[in-house]
């Protein structure tokens, strides 16, 4: 096959500190993360190393305050990282995207005594955060989780089980929703749990299709004592703080998604240029042809999308409708994109000798994590026609 390697993406970024930034990825990317990303997968084993080095590298606090040793970096530009990460590898680029939903409780919404306490390890300390909201019985309809804290003077004592938690059982902290008052969600309230806190356990991680070496798993709450000083935000208002992380946390997997989509429509590239068929490559003929055309505008419209709803954020304003329709048309497109690579590649795509097949289980996810997308397409319609007849 002839020596014509996918070119990195052209990118339109803000500054040359931003240019700078994606350097760095793409060096740490080709070095220390994509080399190993096949084998890792298979083995299902977790990187926690890499996520140490990214750490130390500046990449897990890059949206958040450089007064709590943050980034101080636009979404825009870290959802680029997101990008780049989530190509070579979808555990380490989801798993900072998670780290930072797990940030985004506390950055947002905790005092200043409590930023300066525990913010800074949190961003830049080497530490890994987990985020937990869904349960057993309460995935899609967040509001209606069971999981219980019960104030005990100056604590509370937090019992249940909580679902689908990505680093759980290697977290070093959670941020955990939990219900303080009654019904619905005006009862459910925000803690910064430690990973170590007695009473915490986790259930062995789940058998999943894809994604094998990010462990997902319950978590056991046993009266874990928590102090008031880690509740975050004021009683009854942590599903509002679940909602605001989930906006941004869906501009994360949809730029986790691109990120596989490109990398899937890169290798349908190398392949196509480089089979030959009937005396020709195979993407002379046109069938694979419009293929190909299909799959590069489905991921740069999906790139377009993401980045017009960070803009928004960036900018203040409103933007959780754009968020949904972001994350709902990446993974989409993540999926379809991901299944033409594998019949582009014929037999072999079928194989793991070649990534595509790897990709393929890995976008399934996607249009599941953070909100389905039969959740997402709610979310827009009700911005469109606002709430639903009762």
């Amino acid at each position: 096959m002839p020596d014509r390697a996918p070119q990195p993406v052209d990118r339109t970024l803000p500054t040359e500190e931003a240019r700078d930034l994606i350097t760095l990825v793409r060096e740490i990317v080709q070095r220390e993360i994509a080399p190993r990303a096949a084998e890792e997968e298979e083995a299902g084993r977790f990187p926690r190393e890499l996520f140490s080095l990214l750490s130390e590298s500046g990449l897990l606090g890059l949206p958040y305050d450089s007064e709590y040793g943050g980034g101080d970096q636009p979404y825009e530009v870290y959802l680029q990282v997101l990008e780049e990460l989530a190509a070579a590898r979808l555990t380490v680029g989801l798993g900072v995207s998670v780290h930072s939903l797990a940030c985004h409780a506390l950055a947002g919404y905790g005092t200043k005594e409590q930023r300066g306490e525990h913010l800074a390890a949190m961003l830049g300390g080497g530490l890994l955060g987990a985020y937990c909201l869904s349960e057993p019985s309460s995935g899609s309809d967040a509001a209606s989780l069971r999981t219980k804290a019960e104030r005990d003077g100056d604590a509370w004592v937090i019992t249940g089980t909580k679902a689908w938690i990505t680093h759980g059982g290697v977290a070093d902290f959670y941020t955990v929703l939990a219900r303080t008052g009654g019904e619905g969600a005006r009862g459910i309230s925000a803690f910064l749990v430690p990973g170590d806190a007695e009473g915490l356990s986790a259930a062995a991680p789940e058998k999943k299709m894809g994604m094998k070496g990010s462990p997902t798993a319950q978590l056991h709450f046993d009266g874990v004592r928590v102090a008031d000083a880690r509740r975050i935000g004021d009683e009854g208002q942590g599903f509002a703080i679940a909602l605001s992380a989930l906006d941004s946390g869906r501009l994360g997997i949809a730029a986790c998604a691109i990120g596989v989509a490109q990398a899937a429509l890169d290798e349908s590239l190398a392949y196509a240029t480089g089979r030959k068929q009937f005396g020709r490559p195979i993407a002379d003929f046109q069938g694979l042809r419009f293929m190909l055309a299909d799959m590069a505008t489905k991921v740069e419209a999906g790139r377009a999308l993401y980045l017009a709803a960070a803009r928004l954020r960036d900018r203040g304003l409103p933007f959780s409708k754009e968020a949904a329709m972001a994350k709902l048309f990446c993974t989409d497109t993540a999926m379809q994109v991901a299944t033409d690579a594998v019949q582009i590649l014929g037999g072999y795509g079928y194989t793991a000798d070649f990534p595509v097949e790897r990709l393929m289980r890995e976008a399934k996810v996607l249009q599941i994590v953070e909100g389905t997308n039969q959740i997402q397409r709610m979310v827009i319609a009700r911005h469109l026609a606002g709430p639903e007849s009762r």
